[in-house]
């Protein structure tokens, strides 16, 4: 981003076939946002996705923990002692059944912010706001604010009705020429703003 360089698109620097970013979505990090793959998405061994939709803002130290994180939990001991090879790696049938939770979903227009981690297989909805410092540790509601560990619901940004009417607009999803044009009434104004302002046939 021109003047910030701390500021960085997340769609075109990621490699991994198992992570899928939309347009817009960025990330914020003084160290080093081109990180954001290797350092901030970890225990990511497969084959569970990571996908984060389009406009979100993702702040500094957000971290998403994927289901390799996980350990067995119904023996004596939770040490993977066949990860460290050797004898040891004829067990490897003991990491074969661990917990999946499956892919972790982040939908449109969501903001996580400052040191928030998602933990594996949870699914934020679109226009969410995770708290900083959040754990969450299940899923977000469309337009939800959670906050502390574990996160919980706070609130939810709109009522049912205009939530739904939000998700049946999906402005994320206009053509970047209109959005352009409405920008405002996009950041400020209201939900009949928004319905008024788009596209025909939407």
């Amino acid at each position: 981003m021109a003047g910030q360089p701390r500021v960085v698109l997340l769609k075109p620097l990621v490699t991994s076939p198992l992570i899928e970013v939309g347009e817009f979505t960025y990330y914020d990090d003084p160290d080093d946002a081109t990180a954001f793959e290797s350092r901030n998405v970890l225990y990511h061994y497969g084959p569970e996705k990571l996908i984060i939709g389009k406009f979100c803002a993702l702040a500094t130290g957000v971290r998403f923990l994927m289901n390799g994180a996980n350990h067995r939990m119904d023996g004596p001991s939770t040490f993977p002692f066949p990860t460290m090879g050797g004898a040891w790696s004829a067990h490897l049938d003991l990491l074969t059944d661990l917990p999946n939770r499956g892919d972790t979903v982040v939908g449109n227009d969501v903001w996580i912010g400052n040191g928030a981690t998602i933990m594996p297989g949870v699914r934020i909805g679109h226009g969410a706001i995770v708290a900083a410092g959040s754990v969450v540790t299940r899923d977000v509601p469309d337009y939800g604010i959670v906050g502390g560990n574990p996160a919980r619901l706070l609130r939810t940004r709109y009522d049912d009705n205009d939530i739904a009417r939000l998700l049946a607009l999906a402005w994320w999803d206009w053509p970047t020429t209109h959005l352009t044009e409405h920008v405002r009434t996009i950041m400020s104004g209201t939900v009949a703003d928004l319905e008024a302002a788009a596209p025909t046939g939407k």
